[in-house]
């Protein structure tokens, strides 16, 4: 073949294009002889093409072709022929044709697979995956999976989108440094130690934070990032060791902006790159009414499964359970007291409820703290049965009208002298009952909130003291300043999460600008001011220079593409992740360095066992 470079991708030709001569480079997915005949399915990331190796074919062509085998790389020439109508396969956006070759090229050729790159499904349907070590393992094969190719392409889409949104609102983007200071900030930081400063470190960013606040100080006023992040800290299907964020920051500027700012965002994203509109306004929950109605501050919204106070039905009934739960006040600094008994009423499915469905649950609920998962049912009469039933026969008006329940209908409760591990046991019983019964509502298949009001300190009881539930530079609500130091527990801060299907996709605030109020809260935390300035002195002094009013945010792109893609884990839309150990089975990624590298970085390594 005198040019084998292409003249089409796999996915280009249409019946517009009989007639036409061309070139195919790609990979052979599959052939199959039929006699004299051979069919070639050849596929490159834009698509599949049929190829025909007939009688009119040379010799050396049909011998080339009958030694293709999968995962070849070729090139075909061939002319474009209409496929008969009984041929064409609705299924492939280029079935309506087929390439009759009159040349070969073979590129390379492949040795046996370690796994299948078609879909392969079992007799009942069910797709079969491969180990995933074996995918991480040869990761360069597990991309040319259709499943995986989608899933990185829309990734480049969806970040070319956020650059279109945030330039054309007037944003700039600005690289910050992936060498930096290590700093407190939750998690272990990932150190790079120095050649040339023998016994110090860099540090890799767990986020831009302090960076981005510097730029706002700098007059930078719109500032994003697609920026890469690394915490050292266990890895699970939506977290691992390297991630990506879309980091944003605006001066002179309220929560208001930032929400309605994301928000666009997200609705550009979503129309762009899968045709999906998005509501004008995503739903915004307080912190304390979402952990009330749903158990969780990142609560999944496609579907409508309350969960609500039961501390009535403590002076109903001498059951001791219910008593203590009823009586709870709440966690030390919850502004409004709410009780700690929750009940979830789940329509019409008491007859579809075993015992051992229940316990099922139950361990769901004890997984969480949970003492127990006390229930019961409304039978077809409208009395109660089964579980606690007998405490409360006789009572069933009342309490059905109270929770709105009905005959068929499951009572499900959980009570704790916590408010919040009442919550969160039960909420997790509404997740699971949200799998197991498919409540969610088809056609609400992203489902974003906001979550707000979070309160600004959080009591540590091991250590004795209060530290901050986001971070040290979230501005408190401005209505609490002057009770800080004096209530530090009914604070509120000027913060929010963006909550999409039960994930947390974003976590933003509003930020301290005023070196003065920054100091109370180092104090509130037991940061001394030799402590804080060790750790975060260059952006003290930064403050004393006429920093603006400022906030942002970081939506989790690994996330968003994961969610987008309705994947479970984010290892599905990262190129070349790293396992649940943070190993990359692939280049053995962390590895052994020699000895002269260590000498020069002034390090020695010894084993832990001796």
């Amino acid at each position: 073949m005198e040019n084998t470079k292409r003249t089409v991708t796999c996915g280009d030709l249409r019946a517009t294009d009989v007639g036409k001569t061309v070139v195919l480079n790609g990979w052979v997915s599959r052939t199959r002889d039929l006699g004299g005949l051979l069919f070639i399915r050849l596929r490159d990331r834009y698509g599949i093409t049929q190829v025909i190796v007939g009688d009119g074919a040379s010799d050396a062509v049909k011998q080339t072709a009958a030694s293709l085998k999968s995962e070849y790389c070729i090139a075909v020439q061939g002319t474009v022929r209409a496929r008969d109508q009984k041929d064409i396969n609705r299924d492939m956006a280029t079935g309506e044709i087929e390439v009759v070759a009159d040349d070969i090229f073979v590129f390379t050729t492949s040795q046996e697979l370690p796994f299948s790159i078609e879909e392969v499904r079992q007799k009942d349907g069910t797709l079969v995956i491969p180990n995933e070590d074996l995918r991480l393992k040869y990761r360069y094969l597990d991309l040319r999976r259709d499943p995986m190719q989608h899933n990185i392409i829309l990734r480049s889409q969806v970040a070319f989108a956020t650059r279109e949104y945030l330039t054309g609102k007037g944003f700039l983007e600005i690289e910050t440094p992936t060498f930096i200071k290590s700093t407190p900030e939750g998690a272990r930081d990932y150190l790079v130690p120095s050649r040339v400063h023998p016994g110090k470190f860099y540090s890799l960013p767990q986020s831009p934070q302090l960076y981005k606040q510097l730029l706002m100080v700098s007059g930078f006023d719109k500032y994003f990032q697609i920026a890469r992040c690394y915490r050292d800290e266990d890895a699970r299907g939506d977290r691992q060791p390297e991630f990506t964020q879309i980091d944003m920051e605006m001066s002179f500027t309220d929560r208001e902006e930032v929400l309605t700012t994301t928000e666009g965002m997200m609705q550009h994203i979503f129309k762009k790159t899968l045709d999906y509109t998005l509501p004008a306004k995503f739903d915004r929950i307080a912190w304390e009414d979402a952990f009330d109605w749903y158990g969780s501050d990142k609560p999944d919204l496609r579907f409508d499964l309350k969960m609500q106070d039961a501390a009535f039905m403590a002076d109903l009934a001498d059951f001791n359970a219910f008593k203590a739960g009823a009586a709870n006040s709440g966690r030390t600094f919850q502004r409004h007291k709410r009780s700690g008994l929750k009940a979830l009423v789940v329509k019409n499915v008491a007859d579809k409820y075993s015992r051992k469905n229940i316990e099922a649950l139950e361990a769901v609920a004890k997984t969480y703290k949970a003492k127990g998962l006390a229930w019961m049912k409304v039978n077809a009469e409208g009395v109660f049965e089964g579980g606690i039933s007998k405490f409360y026969a006789g009572k069933e008006n009342e309490i059905c009208y109270k929770l709105g329940a009905e005959k068929n209908d499951l009572l499900l409760f959980v009570s704790d002298e916590d408010w919040q591990t009442a919550c969160t046991a039960l909420g997790a019983v509404r997740k699971q009952l949200g799998k197991d019964l498919n409540l969610y509502n088809p056609s609400d298949e992203f489902h974003f909130a906001w979550i707000i009001d979070f309160p600004y300190f959080a009591w540590n009881e091991d250590e004795n003291h209060w530290e901050t539930e986001h971070h040290m530079f979230t501005l408190p609500q401005k209505q609490y300043w002057d009770t800080l130091e004096s209530d530090p527990g009914e604070v509120k801060g000027d913060l929010y999460d963006l909550v999409l299907n039960g994930y947390e996709l974003a976590s933003g605030s509003m930020r301290i600008n005023d070196p003065s109020l920054q100091q109370r809260i180092f104090k509130i935390v037991g940061y001394s001011e030799e402590r804080a300035q060790k750790a975060f002195g260059f952006l003290v002094q930064a403050f004393k220079f006429g920093a603006p009013p400022h906030g942002g945010i970081a939506p989790g792109l690994d996330r968003l593409i994961m969610l987008m893609c309705h994947e479970e884990s984010i290892h599905e839309v990262i190129a070349f992740p790293k396992n649940n150990l943070a190993l990359s089975p692939m280049d053995e990624c962390p590895s052994v360095v020699d000895e002269q590298q260590l000498k020069d970085l002034h390090i020695s390594v010894y084993d832990t066992e001796e």
